[in-house]
Parts: C-alpha cells; sequence; structure tokens
C-alpha cells in the first residue's frame, strides 16, 4: 500500500504520534509509554522523527507475542551522501521499550532488517531511522497480541 502524504500532512502525523508517546496516549503501560518516549528523544537527541520513509511491516495480530515477525525497510539510496545510519525499533507497552538497533553504512546497499520481536501484549510499535544529514523518519504500528510474551 502506498500512500502520498503532503509535506504538512507527514509533520501532523509525526507531531500526534509524539504528542500520543509524550502523554501516554499510546497503548501501554504509562510507565513503559514514558520510556519509549524518553528512548525516543534520546535517540532522536530531541528531534521530531517525520512520517515517511521507514516501511515497518508487522501482523495486526499476533496469536502470540513470543516471537512476532518483523520487517522494516528504509526508502535511501544508501551513498555516501544519503544514508541510513542507525534504525531504532521501540515496543511502547513492553516493560523495556528498546527492542533493537541496527546499525548501517553506504556498503549495507540497504537499510532493511527482518526478525522476530517480543511483546508484551497489544502495543504500538515504532521504527525510527537516523539518515546520514541529522534528519529522522519513523513509521508507527499497533499490533494486537491476544497472548502476551513479556510475563502477560
Amino acid at each position: 500500500m502506498h500512500v502520498d502524504l503532503t509535506r504538512r500532512q507527514a509533520l501532523a502525523v509525526a507531531g500526534a504520534a509524539v504528542a500520543m508517546l509524550s502523554t501516554g496516549a499510546f497503548v501501554g503501560p504509562a510507565s513503559a509509554a514514558n520510556d519509549a518516549r524518553d528512548q525516543l528523544l534520546a535517540f532522536t537527541g530531541g528531534v521530531e522523527p517525520q512520517m515517511g520513509r521507514v516501511a515497518l511491516d508487522m501482523p495486526e495480530i499476533a496469536e502470540n507475542g513470543n516471537a512476532v515477525p518483523m520487517n522494516v525497510i528504509v526508502d535511501s539510496p544508501m551513498t555516501d551522501e544519503d544514508h541510513v545510519r542507525r534504525l531504532m525499533i521501540l515496543a511502547d507497552g513492553n516493560p523495556s521499550p528498546a527492542v533493537a538497533t541496527f546499525h548501517f553504512s553506504p556498503l549495507a546497499g540497504v537499510a532493511q532488517a527482518n526478525t522476530r520481536i517480543r511483546l508484551g501484549g497489544t502495543q504500538n510499535v515504532l521504527a525510527v531511522a537516523e539518515m546520514s544529514d541529522g534528519s529522522f523518519f519513523m513509521d508507527v504500528r499497533e499490533v494486537k497480541v491476544t497472548i502476551g510474551g513479556c510475563g502477560g
């Protein structure tokens, strides 16, 4: 699915996502949402990430939170001038929201990661990419978990 957003719409969505993180409005325990927000801001150095360039693919419903498949790819030419430096995955309802951080260089050719992650219940998963020019992009997916993977 391809969605065309204007710059203004993308900024509005990114602002809403950051606002939801800051108020704990995302699904999950308030302390985990606050931890996710703190870790997001630490990763970006306080810069608000924009929606776009990151495509996070996860199931809408996961029958078991112990091993939820995740695929994330960042739209980047991966040249010396324009590439992805880091990609952070956060799960705002997990006791420890920072799931993984992937590091890339232009030699990678593509900024993509496939793995399975553990989710402790229904929550939002965020993928945030740091680009070589210092900008940040993100995508968010809500995953409904029927059997928790982090003690739930």
